[in-house]
């Protein structure tokens, strides 16, 4: 496993993290306590020690589950967190209504956007009960909003760093104008955003300015929620509160398409004895400006494939090979 520094902060992460969201039950279809313990437990073993979790992952389940099975090991782990998505109150903007399962128009809970001050202080006592420590190493606002000045919730995030509850500062889902009122008002040590190679947007605006300003870049979703693994053939079947069940980029017809993508990667793959899944977490990491990936898992096995491609280096030739054929790709949309 390869480690990279959390921007300026000096924290060594696992370039390969744990994505916790679908332990989180939420939108993935239930979860299993015992199995994601496993997981996680499995990716510290296998040289994980980055673990990205947020508050609204099952409303307070992912966070829980991450807190049981790294408390007696929590000096062995890089444990980021979010805020400012919040269900308890209506602050900020609204952002959707969800029901147990998934977002629904009828859902009971509402979930509002808000970084305001006091409600960042709430979130991250709340998250430090859930995740049974003392501190959050990587604090990251989870969406950016229209009511708090970005200078207030940085101030807000700066005193929790004074006070030893959280070691460094992120955001996700953010504008690089964003971003530099960030800076401006604090240190800023990460970007989190939705990056893989069927998500490329940031690369024309966020890589390059993270790289610019030595900001850590971590990917989300580099596998597109699996659909880049090789294993999410045509004839899947999403159980019922599976996110990917209605979601047109997991049609019958995309997934045949995807496949025919990844085939091109085959040779590639077969030469550095590697599955798709590692290729492509490699692929991800080898993109400028890109520091970390974070892949969601639920199981063990998951969590040992994803950890093996943290060692792997694929060639100037090899990743000139894979862009063509991706922008061949994206050409054909």
């Amino acid at each position: 496993m390869r480690y990279s520094s959390l921007g300026p902060s000096g924290i060594d992460a696992s370039i390969v993290g744990f994505g916790a969201w679908a332990i989180g039950g939420w939108m993935w279809g239930g979860t299993d306590e015992r199995e994601s313990i496993r997981a996680i437990h499995k990716a510290i073993d296998h040289g994980i020690n980055l673990i990205d979790t947020a508050p609204v992952y099952g409303f307070g389940v992912s966070e829980e589950i991450v807190g049981k099975a790294i408390k007696d090991r929590r000096d062995k782990v890089v444990l980021a967190t979010k805020c400012g998505l919040i269900w308890h109150r209506e602050q900020g903007d609204f952002y959707f209504a969800t029901d147990d399962s998934h977002p629904s128009k009828s859902g009971g809970r509402k979930v509002y956007r808000c970084l305001a001050p006091e409600s960042i202080r709430d979130e991250v006592e709340q998250s430090l009960r859930r995740l049974q420590t003392d501190r959050i190493d990587l604090l990251q606002t989870h969406w950016q909003e229209s009511t708090t000045p970005i200078s207030d919730t940085m101030q807000a995030l700066m005193k929790l760093k004074q006070e030893g509850k959280i070691r460094a500062i992120g955001c996700s889902n953010a504008t690089p104008e964003q971003m530099d009122e960030y800076r401006r008002a604090g240190e800023l040590d990460t970007d989190q955003e939705r990056y893989s190679m069927l998500d490329r947007k940031h690369e024309t605006e966020n890589l390059p300015y993270v790289a610019e300003h030595q900001i850590a870049f971590l990917a989300y979703s580099p596998l597109a929620q699996g659909l880049l693994t090789g294993k999410v053939g045509p004839n899947r079947v999403f159980k019922e509160g599976d996110q990917r069940r209605n979601k047109d980029l997991f049609s019958v017809e995309n997934r045949r398409r995807i496949k025919e993508l990844l085939g091109h990667f085959q040779a590639i793959a077969d030469k550095h004895n590697l599955t798709m899944a590692q290729l492509t977490i490699a692929w991800t990491v080898a993109q400028h400006g890109c520091t970390h990936a974070l892949v969601g898992a639920r199981r063990p096995a998951q969590v040992k494939e994803n950890a093996a491609a943290g060692s792997v280096k694929l060639s100037e030739n090899e990743l000139m090979e894979m862009q063509a054929t991706i922008d061949a790709f994206a050409d054909s949309d």
